[in-house]
């Protein structure tokens, strides 16, 4: 469990979110799970990478007990240098990537999503952005590449989720299929793609990333700032003990 990786002779590569029980992982995983993003867009043989899961749902964020129960800010700084290693990591893996959506694809998921080139998900898939109920900000520079601008604000300020079938009319999602098909269209779309010249797929990569409307790492990286002035107020702490003590953490 954890973090697990295969790569097929086709030249695809899967990352699998293993950690149950609810794929809310931790610092550790987040910049294990980076890691072997990027040493598959380094390796000449994988042509497209396919990130999912296994269990109940995508992702569920940030530990919220490893960072509850963290002496200071240790555990704080390193979720969100790890969400930060994340999301860059697929951004800029050579090659495309492909999120497969189960279930649930909340907090740091829709950072990952996010920065995705393809997005398939299960029929009972949603996505949603809790930050505010846990005393953070953060994602909405990838929430604003699933939804409309309005729409992102209206999420971000009421925690509010979307369905897969409502990305998929705004076009964000490719496609919405029962969860048993999931996996099977996600490969067949990388199939597609492995099927290309891998050196135009990784040209097209780059050219796709320099000819973005923003800086999705640095405007990250801006909204990173005021989760930690939320913490140095305290009122983050007040958030995630409230989370944490009625049960919904990891």
């Amino acid at each position: 469990m954890g973090i697990e990786v295969s790569v097929g002779a086709n030249g695809i590569a899967e990352v699998v979110q293993n950690c149950p029980p609810v794929n809310a992982l931790t610092v550790a995983e987040w910049f294990q799970l980076a890691d072997e993003v990027q040493k598959l867009g380094q390796d000449s043989t994988v042509r497209v990478v396919i990130l999912r899961a296994e269990g109940r749902g995508f992702n569920a964020g940030v530990d919220i007990k490893e960072m509850q129960n963290t002496e200071g800010f240790g555990a704080l700084i390193g979720a969100n240098k790890g969400c930060f290693a994340a999301f860059a990591a697929v951004y800029d893996c050579p090659v495309p990537v492909i999120s497969a959506v189960n279930g649930f694809c909340v907090g740091g998921g829709i950072g990952l999503v996010g920065n995705s080139d393809v997005i398939v998900a299960s029929d009972d898939a949603f996505f949603g952005l809790p930050e505010v109920d846990r005393g953070a900000l953060g994602a909405a520079t990838h929430l604003s590449r699933l939804v409309p601008q309005h729409k992102m604000r209206e999420m971000v300020y009421t925690s509010a989720n979307v369905t897969a079938q409502q990305l998929h009319a705004w076009g964000s999602v490719s496609q919405v299929v029962p969860r048993d098909e999931l996996l099977a269209t996600a490969r067949a779309i990388a199939e597609s793609i492995a099927a290309k010249s891998p050196t135009v797929i990784r040209a097209a990569k780059e050219s796709l990333n320099g000819i973005d409307l923003w800086d999705v790492k640095r405007s990250y990286r801006f909204e990173q700032g005021f989760t930690f002035e939320l913490n140095l107020s305290g009122v983050s702490d007040e958030l995630r003990d409230d989370f944490v003590e009625h049960g919904k953490g990891k």
